[in-house]
């Protein structure tokens, strides 16, 4: 492929803790993280947002957010579930992302914090959204990246921050 592929970071929505006795995997959204995933999901439908391949950790607010989000993708998206992607260290996420296809032309990773942010912060290269990034990546945010080179390569060189959606400021 031509050109910079991108990659969607993505922050699970808002999850609920009123279930002291849930583990942690199997916490679900709050009514808030409900709200703000429909947000991005008019977000991804206005923008045209359709990665070619989604990557989603097997948590349930992982799962919940890619429930309420994948109806907006434009075009039919390949989704791989992976148990390694939950407790992820930023390493491990970026060395995942380092074995995508060279012909995906998107991802969409969906995952937890602190890698997220950590990855994120890691990678982008921007003017506007940067410093708003490297101070907080909420539940529900997603950091629109055009990496350069290969998957294989990732991180050799500074990719561009071309959006940082949060969800409060999509409704």
């Amino acid at each position: 492929m031509d050109g910079p592929k991108l990659l969607y970071l993505l922050r699970h929505a808002k999850s609920d803790w009123d279930d002291q006795a849930l583990a942690d995997r199997d916490r679900p959204l709050a009514p808030r993280g409900r709200k703000a995933a429909s947000a991005l999901a008019g977000h991804i439908e206005r923008s045209g947002i359709s990665p070619a391949l989604v990557l989603c950790s097997p948590a349930r607010r992982t799962m919940d957010t890619l429930r309420l989000i994948s109806g907006s993708f434009r075009d039919p998206v390949e989704i791989l579930v992976e148990e390694e992607l939950y407790g992820a260290g930023m390493g491990e996420l970026l060395r995942r992302l380092r074995r995508v296809d060279e012909a995906t032309p998107s991802v969409m990773l969906i995952g937890h914090n602190p890698a997220i942010h950590e990855l994120a912060v890691a990678l982008a290269r921007s003017v506007d959204d940067l410093e708003q990034l490297k101070r907080k990546f909420p539940t529900g945010a997603m950091a629109t990246l055009a990496v350069p080179g290969a998957w294989k390569d990732l991180g050799a060189d500074p990719a561009d921050l071309l959006e940082f959606a949060l969800p409060r400021e999509l409704n």
